[in-house]
């Protein structure tokens, strides 16, 4: 097999963005997402519009992003695609037009995990991790601490027994009558706000974490208040949002130092679309700098859903020969 020059075009379809990128030899020539504006109106992803959007947005973007990389579809030596985990209707749309694509132009398919490939995103841009290396990994649906000793060896060593981070962002933001996705919001509102309200910490043994008595510790706060002050959630936004912005973060943070001291690596990276918060990044900074650590941020564009962290998942996947056969299949849940 001929590693010298390698095309990699990348399908992203996991959830609302439908993404597509061009990766050559391990960089990213073009990244593009189509986004769905549809669900904001629901206050969460709604699954078959997120389907019918895709369907709608992916052949668009995908000839886009192979314009935007001056490449075609006759310069491409393999379609990497998110095989799983999503939901279900929104990785079929992705899994079937790879699928077709590689078909017809006669090139390997690569089935790339979509949290494997949120780690991998610190790859994308140097400087790069070198192995081993931790990576606390948080999304909407993910809350993860994983050991990563090569490409395609990974361990999570910590995750959420209930609720993501990003879930407690979105609910909260919904009580706070923000509109969806919240994270961003929050994180825009918290930055002029101070952290004078406290919230419990739950009391997780080990690395990992919950975050559903955190919600229902913010929601009861607000109901007493709002009880007693039908203005309280207007007059105090900024700090409600610093609070508990500040309280997830704290939460984040002290579960990636007890991992360092657990496993003793002194490499550290964050991924995942949590890791675009402001709040987060600087106390992650701060941690590694605390505990003589190497951090590793990725770029913005990478930290959410996008085809750019599965096309460099694709890329290190092909260089090990490890492709998937035209009876793959989308897997909503998907073990790493």
């Amino acid at each position: 097999m001929d590693n010298s020059n390698i095309v990699i075009l990348a399908i992203e379809s996991s959830c609302d963005d439908t993404g597509a990128a061009v990766i050559e030899n391990g960089r990213v020539l073009s990244n593009r997402i189509a986004n769905q504006d549809v669900h904001k109106s629901y206050g969460g992803v709604v699954p078959e519009l997120a389907s019918r959007q895709h369907l709608k947005n992916i052949i668009p973007v995908i000839d886009t992003a192979l314009k935007d990389a001056g490449k075609t579809l006759q310069d491409v030596d393999a379609i990497a695609f998110t095989r799983g985990p999503g939901l279900l209707g929104s990785l079929i749309v992705g899994v079937s037009v790879a699928k077709s694509l590689a078909l017809s132009l006669d090139i390997p398919l690569i089935d790339v995990h979509h949290m494997m490939a949120h780690v991998l995103a610190n790859f994308a841009e140097d400087p790069v991790p070198t192995f081993p290396f931790l990576c606390l990994t948080v999304s909407g649906g993910h809350t993860q601490i994983v050991q990563v000793d090569d490409f395609d060896t990974m361990e999570v060593i910590g995750s959420t027994r209930d609720d993501a981070a990003g879930e407690a962002f979105d609910k909260t933001g919904k009580l706070l009558g923000l509109e969806y996705p919240a994270g961003p919001v929050i994180d825009k509102l918290a930055q002029s706000g101070s952290h004078r309200f406290i919230f419990p910490e739950p009391a997780v043994d080990g690395l990992d974490f919950s975050f559903s008595g955190l919600k229902t510790s913010i929601l009861h706060f607000l109901q007493k208040n709002v009880k007693d002050n039908p203005n309280f959630i207007q007059e105090n936004i900024h700090d409600i949002c610093c609070s508990v912005q500040s309280t997830i973060v704290e939460i984040l943070i002290k579960k990636l130092r007890h991992a360092i001291h657990q496993t003793g690596i002194h490499q550290i990276a964050i991924a995942g679309g949590v890791s675009a918060n402001s709040a987060l990044r600087k106390a992650f900074q701060e941690l590694g700098e605390s505990e003589r650590c190497i951090t590793y941020t990725p770029a913005f564009q990478y930290c959410t859903d996008n085809a750019g962290m599965i096309g460099i998942a694709g890329y290190y996947l092909y260089r090990n020969g490890r492709f998937a056969g035209q009876n793959v299949t989308p897997m909503a849940r998907m073990d790493m």
